[in-house]
């Protein structure tokens, strides 16, 4: 009879225990795939910090690119500007100088007796002038 105690209770324990160890053996592979996503999570968690990271550095450097061409454009706008009233006062400089030595050959063309004309009329003038001359010349 203990040999039949026996029995049962190895079959018994035996049947307990086959349910357990077939739901670790399920759970074993379903634990495996969790780990293995934890572990991908963790890998992906980590690129994307180093993402962002380099995309947080690239708007720093390319704000700082756009601060140096700002500043730049400022400087050579403002030396743009410079050159531009300068030769605006050049011209204008050059534009009284013309016209007083505009007026001075006029004033010394009445002070001669001959009057400022349209081009036209300067050339018959002057060869009259030269014609004048040359007849004063033949008379001497």
């Amino acid at each position: 009879m203990a040999d039949t105690d026996l029995a049962p209770s190895v079959h018994g324990d035996a049947a307990f225990s086959s349910p357990i160890k077939n739901c670790k053996e399920e759970m074993k592979p379903v634990a495996d795939k969790i780990a293995e996503l934890n572990e991908s999570q963790s890998e992906l968690l980590g690129r994307l910090r180093g993402l962002k990271e380099d995309l947080q550095n690239w708007r720093v450097k390319l704000n700082t690119q756009v601060k140096t061409y700002k500043d730049e454009l400022l400087d050579l706008k403002t030396a743009l500007s410079s050159e531009m009233e300068q030769l605006t006062l050049d011209f204008q400089e050059l534009r009284t100088t013309l016209q007083k030595q505009q007026d001075d050959v006029t004033a010394s063309l009445k002070n001669l007796g001959m009057s400022a004309k349209p081009e036209n009329e300067e050339n018959a003038v002057i060869k009259e002038v030269s014609i004048e001359k040359t007849e004063s010349v033949e008379d001497s």
